[in-house]
């Protein structure tokens, strides 16, 4: 089992540049199944779940080389079953993005109940509804997902999404590209990594229009060709870059952090005493600010509730709660997405922090608090993880971290980024009677 063992109390320093966006790349991969033509990747951040997604495809079949540290190529020229492989499929929850190009490219695909995030229920009634309405079949037996499209292939629809989710606005998405006739998907995620996957499915041939909005309208194409592709910044990395500046006092440069897309993101953070200087598409973060709550109108306290597009991000909730941990006066959080991403803060509140779970979707943050180390503590998710990490590294004395592999999953090279920036922090191997430094494998 591998563990970070962090010495906290020292400020980061220093120049950092987020990988990739995950939830973009995860999406990114799967279309590549769409032609038979080689798709050249750039800024795929080397994450967990990249790798398993690299090894589904692999799987099927498709050829795909890293031809550097972050540009994969991928070609589809041949995929030789509709069966996503079982175990991979429970590994991670974008598996079941895989259904839309398959749809299109074999007719069928077989998966399984995906997994990802501990953080609540997360029901899959809003993409099966979606791929139903271009004409799939779809059946579920004891964890297994089986779609199948009509003789002649999917046909395009008025889609009215029952709930405005991003996975299932990809997977209608990359359904409808390729069906006869128009589609129109209406409720439509429009993060970032929506905008990603609208641009490269254009790059490809398709014809997708609104990206970025609650409604999308997809021509569909006969066929779609290679392309390249970038994938943006990771602004749940980034905001994980700016909370550690913040957290430990220190002064941070993020580069090629694609400031534009952080318009709620400033908002939110502004409102717990966080700013930072916009230079091109880098940020400033600067040191020695002032963490301070500002209150509501009539001295209330502020409420901050995870929005869709462009609205706060679910993903960065618990890295305000971080922040918020150290800043004077008190603030509501509210996540009514998921019942259990909330529950982590009981890992703030042995490191010292006030902090008062109200119900599973509500918790009240009161501070400042000064962080004490503790023997161990255990990272339950990719977001809640990192929000231990940073309150580790701004405590007094040593913490130890297990689980880590979940921090793997959405962060690159994380330990390596830190000490760089003057972060004490080791990765080690640990088998509960002895332990010895571990190099980090995905």
């Amino acid at each position: 089992m591998e563990q970070f063992i962090i010495r906290g109390g020292v400020p980061l320093n220093g120049t950092v540049r987020p990988g990739g966006n995950k939830n973009a790349i995860l999406k990114m991969l799967p279309a590549c199944l769409l032609t038979e033509e080689p798709v050249t990747l750039h800024n795929v951040p080397d994450i967990a779940d990249v790798r398993v997604t690299v090894e589904i495809l692999r799987k099927l079949g498709v050829s795909v080389e890293w031809l550097t540290p972050d540009t994969l190529r991928v070609q589809a020229a041949v995929v030789n079953s509709p069966q996503l492989d079982p175990i991979l499929g429970q590994r991670i929850r974008t598996s079941f993005v895989f259904a839309g190009p398959m749809l299109n490219r074999l007719g069928k695909i077989e998966v399984p109940v995906p997994g990802g995030d501990v953080i609540g229920e997360r029901r899959l009634d809003t993409h099966v509804v979606a791929l139903e309405k271009l004409g799939a079949v779809a059946h579920y037996t004891h964890g297994l997902f089986t779609l199948t499209a009509p003789a002649g292939g999917l046909t395009g629809a008025n889609i009215l999404l029952r709930e405005a989710s991003v996975t299932a606005t990809e997977n209608a998405l990359l359904a409808a590209v390729m069906a006869k006739g128009t589609t129109t998907i209406n409720n439509a995620a429009g993060e970032p990594h929506v905008q990603n996957l609208c641009a490269m499915l254009n790059a490809m041939g398709g014809q997708v229009e609104g990206a970025g909005s609650n409604r999308l309208v997809v021509h569909g194409v006969d066929r779609l060709h290679g392309c390249e592709a970038t994938v943006g910044a990771d602004f749940m990395e980034v905001g994980s870059w700016i909370g550690a500046a913040a957290m430990t006092g220190g002064a941070l440069t993020i580069t090629q952090a694609d400031p534009e897309v952080l318009g709620m993101v400033e908002l939110v953070f502004d409102k717990l005493g966080v700013g930072w200087e916009v230079r091109e598409q880098d940020i400033f973060v600067p040191s020695g600010q002032k963490l301070t709550i500002q209150s509501d109108i009539g001295g209330r306290i502020p409420v901050i509730k995870a929005q869709p597009w462009p609205g706060f991000p679910p993903d960065l909730m618990s890295i305000a709660i971080g922040i918020a941990t150290q800043a004077q006066g008190a603030v509501m959080f509210h996540d009514w997405m998921y019942e259990s991403r909330l529950f982590f803060t009981d890992k703030l509140a042995q490191m010292g922090a006030k902090v008062t779970l109200c119900d599973p979707h509500r918790v009240l943050v009161q501070g400042a608090t000064r962080l004490r180390a503790v023997p161990l503590v255990t990272s339950p998710d990719i977001r809640a993880g990192m929000a231990i990490l940073l309150a580790a590294l701004s405590a007094d004395g040593t913490t130890r971290i297990a689980n880590i592999h979940q921090i793997d999953r959405g962060y690159e090279r994380v330990e390596d980024k830190l000490r760089a920036l003057g972060a004490d922090i080791q990765r080690v191997q640990s088998d509960g009677r002895r332990e010895h430094l571990a190099p980090r494998v995905i």
